[in-house]
């Protein structure tokens, strides 16, 4: 069962969530509609993971949130097919494919409003 969720805030979060889905291969799960065509809440699966986003005309001003300013590491087991899907939809590849020292294949790309998502197949153990 997964206890962290990550919250994002774009400024268009209809285009964001289309991104998401294209680019990176989340679902959705729930979309709740706000004010004006903002995005109140939603909510993405990617896999069995789930994250969270809104609009930030939709009152997240009191949160002092930057858009853009997220980083995000998300597991995948076939790193290779996923850069080449995010690449095929038009996502900016910061990082390209790389092995790292300790174990892990990845890359990392930037959103149209400035977030980092890193895919890779790092997977943190609480076992050390």
């Amino acid at each position: 069962m997964q206890n962290v969720y990550p919250v994002l805030i774009y400024e268009d979060a209809r285009a964001a969530i289309d991104f998401l889905e294209k680019a990176f291969g989340f679902e959705r799960h729930q979309i709740y509609d706000g004010r004006n065509g903002a995005i109140a809440h939603a909510e993405l699966r990617f896999g069995r993971e789930m994250i969270m986003l809104s609009s930030a005309s939709e009152g997240r001003e009191q949160f002092n949130q930057a858009v853009g300013s997220y980083s995000l590491y998300i597991v995948v087991d076939d790193p290779d097919a996923h850069h080449h899907r995010a690449r095929g939809a038009g996502a900016e590849i910061v990082l390209g494919l790389r092995d790292e020292d300790y174990g892990s294949r990845g890359y990392t790309a930037r959103d149209a409003e400035g977030n980092l998502w890193s895919f890779g197949t790092y997977r943190p153990t609480q076992n050390g």
